[in-house]
């Protein structure tokens, strides 16, 4: 397994649309691997591939307090079940640092492959519900910090950019 290096907002590349995964490979199961110990390492509870500069729809995630309940995602799609929001602080591995509130629905279907390729749905609620469309959206080439102020995002980027330099 290797650690993958994380793509940080604002790099141009965190806006690539992710391409379906065709067919869960052994690559595709390296990927899962590697991001899974990047996840990790970073202390982080989800991850994108999108993050990690590989621009295809698979998503890992740990959500436990042991981090010993891997998740994983490939080319998921949901559908909300209930129209009610839950505002929730959100933190991300590509905008490390900073959280902000985000209101997302509250209740949605999963419905995904899992790391053997086989076709699954799982209702989500709370963190999970949260957590996935998180991910769903760095798949599409949205951050977090999309549904901000132009003022905050602004903000968030001119921090960022002083701390890398």
């Amino acid at each position: 397994m290797a650690r993958l290096n994380i793509l940080e907002y604002p790099n141009p590349r965190l806006r690539i649309k992710a391409e379906p995964v065709a067919v869960v490979d052994d690559n595709i199961k390296r990927l899962i691997d590697d991001m899974f110990e990047t996840m990790a390492d970073a202390q982080g509870i989800g991850l994108a591939a999108s993050q990690v500069d590989v621009h295809q729809r698979v998503i890992v995630m740990d959500l436990s307090d042991a981090k010993d309940e891997p998740r994983v995602y490939i080319n998921p799609e949901i559908e909300v079940l209930e129209a009610g929001s839950l505002p929730y602080d959100e933190g991300c591995l590509s905008v490390p640092g900073f959280y902000e509130t985000v209101d997302r629905p509250a209740h949605v279907m999963i419905r995904a492959l899992d790391r053997d390729g086989n076709a699954f749905e799982e209702e989500a609620v709370g963190l999970l519900a949260v957590c996935i469309q998180h991910e769903i959206d760095h798949l599409e080439g949205k951050l977090f910090v999309d549904y901000l102020s132009p003022f905050k995002r602004d903000r968030i980027r001119k921090k960022l950019k002083k701390q890398r330099s």
